[in-house]
């Protein structure tokens, strides 16, 4: 329905042509807005709700487990069943901060949500069988645990934004409301921090579109085609400007085997498309400080590029 609306809005009612790279950009704009502002009012508000049965201690107790690197796992398991953008995913990675999850754990789900889910892997194994399926799934939960450990090791919690431990130190306050009260303190967090992340939702949509809009497929065969000993390394540096979900990014993923690219230069676009988008760095620099931002980004965008030339010598 939000796609028929912004394709009527651009193509009917401005009538621009749908093939023209201004079209395409803008029609991306209305639709990518439309979708991820309500996507993240509704599940901020739904973990804001849930987060008030929860204790931070019992939710601490759930992922951060004793032994080590098991949150990690786990985390990155609870991922595959909750297929969210890369972008929608952040409110959930902003509530496990606040309720005590060690930062490593959140870094593992909030790679491995975008990335890795059930939509994926059904549309892989469709399209290329159960073998690339798996092998995109497991290496895809591999990269989640192992960049959520190395990042955890680097103990950078003071580069998370204060007012996301702000928010944490006032969350007990909640656990004793009526559930009135709970659905009203919800609704205002809800208002609050879309206040504090919509200009910069707004700037990475737009430039996500215009990306969208203006960076063709050829651009991928062109400078990381057959032949190029730096294809990997280059695919994920045109993959990260880009957006779309797991789901929007497969018939791309098809079309560039297609003409030849081999499969983990594929995957490894696949894989920094939908866990580097430029709009979720954009989201997430109002929550981490820079050099957590770069840190991981960087640690995710290495350990892809790891997985890619694997794949392509396997394979």
């Amino acid at each position: 329905m939000l796609k028929d609306l912004a394709d009527y809005l651009v193509f009917t009612a401005l009538g621009m042509d749908p093939g023209s790279s201004l079209g395409e950009a803008l029609d991306f704009f209305i639709y990518d807005t439309v979708k991820i502002f309500l996507l993240l009012t509704t599940i901020v508000y739904a973990v804001a709700v849930i987060r008030s049965y929860f204790s931070p201690e019992r939710t601490r107790r759930i992922l951060s487990h004793n032994r080590e690197y098991v949150g990690n796992i786990l985390a990155a398991l609870l991922g595959i069943v909750t297929p969210f953008c890369s972008c929608s995913a952040v409110p959930l990675f902003i509530g496990f901060v606040e309720s005590g999850i060690p930062l490593g754990v959140t870094f593992s789900f909030l790679i491995s949500s975008p990335m890795v889910n059930e939509v994926a892997l059904i549309m892989l194994w469709g399209l290329f069988g159960w073998k690339i399926a798996t092998l995109y799934i497991g290496s895809g939960v591999v990269v989640a645990i192992l960049a959520g450990i190395v990042i955890g090791r680097l103990k950078m919690e003071r580069y998370v934004q204060d007012y996301v431990w702000e928010i944490k130190v006032g969350a007990s306050e909640i656990q004793e409301r009526s559930l009135k009260e709970k659905f009203a303190d919800a609704g205002d967090y809800t208002i609050g921090l879309l206040k504090k992340i919509w200009p910069y939702v707004v700037v990475g949509i737009g430039l996500g579109a215009f990306i969208h809009g203006y960076a063709p497929e050829e651009l991928l065969l062109r400078y990381a085609g057959k032949g190029n000993p730096l294809a990997v390394p280059v695919a994920v540096v045109i993959g990260v400007p880009l957006y779309s979900n797991a789901a929007g990014i497969i018939p791309i993923v098809q079309a560039l085997m297609e003409k030849g690219l081999p499969i983990g230069t594929v995957l490894a676009f696949m894989m920094a498309v939908t866990a580097l988008s430029f709009p979720e760095a954009v989201i997430l620099k109002n929550v981490l400080k820079t050099r957590l931002l770069a840190t991981f980004f960087g640690t995710v965008a290495v350990a892809i590029i790891v997985v890619g030339y694997l794949f392509n010598a396997i394979l």
